[in-house]
């Protein structure tokens, strides 16, 4: 009988790597991907996203902050309500006929499909923003109207990109710009407005005098493991408690600031619910 040849340390990693990454979640939750297949009806969909465009029209809106579960809720780290988050915008909108109308127009960091460690900026509508969606729940967030205003100055003056770092992470640290998910874009675009500046060294400094991120409550195993295994979970611009901006940590901190009118999660006309 032929002897097995013995097991390497090398042999044993790799073993081990491939069974985490059978086993582990395609991502350590849904972070800031593109919309992919819809679980809903296609009008399921679009009615919910037209009732949160005239939920949010109809409480002055021109800018407000919005987020979708990208991952079903019962698999959510303790503390995270939503996936994703972006800044919508009443804009004028091109529609395929070439004709315009006016709606909300969304400003996302989405990760690159095939590199998912890299992220691009993408415009979309309500309707695209929900597709994908686990649940037809959606984070409304609506700052204050003199804030507003600086939010679409700045988008519409194309200084949100230069917030744009492409290098991305799902639990990305906001207190430095070594990685940066689409939360911790979303809140880099806030404080650009609130504090008139593009300074990255600025926003971040001030970021961490004023803000409180959401300590992500996940198995530390697990998240050690998937930044080990899944290229968009990253834990180098961290030094102890992980910790990133969630939507919930972003409204409690413009509620604190007194810079916001309104935060809910919507499921329905009748179901809205305050966050705070």
């Amino acid at each position: 009988m032929r002897t097995p040849a013995p097991v390497t340390s090398r042999t044993f990693t790799y073993v081990l790597l491939t069974l985490l990454t059978l086993v582990l979640p395609a991502r350590l939750w849904a972070g800031s991907a593109a919309p992919e297949d819809a679980i809903f009806e296609p009008e399921q969909i679009t009615t919910f996203a037209k009732q949160v465009e005239r939920f949010a029209a109809s409480n002055g809106a021109r800018a407000f902050i919005i987020a979708r579960q990208g991952r079903p809720e019962d698999e959510l780290p303790e503390g995270i309500q939503f996936t994703h988050t972006a800044i919508a915008i009443y804009s004028t909108i091109t529609l395929e006929n070439g004709k315009t109308a006016k709606g909300y127009a969304i400003h996302n960091l989405y990760q690159q499909a095939d590199k998912v460690d890299r992220s691009e900026l993408v415009v979309d509508y309500p309707v695209d923003f929900f597709w994908s969606a686990k649940s037809l729940k959606a984070g409304v967030l609506i700052p204050t109207p003199a804030l507003q205003q600086k939010l679409i100055a700045l988008v519409m003056s194309d200084k949100d990109e230069q917030l744009h770092n492409p290098k991305y992470s799902a639990i990305s640290n906001p207190f430095n710009a070594v990685l940066q998910n689409c939360t911790e874009y979303t809140l880099d675009i806030l404080n650009a407005a609130i504090y008139d500046t593009t300074d990255t060294q600025r926003l971040k400094a001030n970021a961490k005098a004023h803000f409180t991120p959401t300590e992500v409550k996940e198995n530390p195993m697990k998240i050690a493991l998937g930044s080990v295994v899944k290229a968009d979970i990253s834990i180098r611009d961290h030094t102890d408690t992980i910790a990133t901006a969630t939507f919930t940590s972003i409204a409690g901190y413009l509620n604190e600031n007194a810079l916001s009118t309104l935060a809910v999660t919507f499921e329905g006309a009748d179901n809205v619910t305050p966050l705070l």
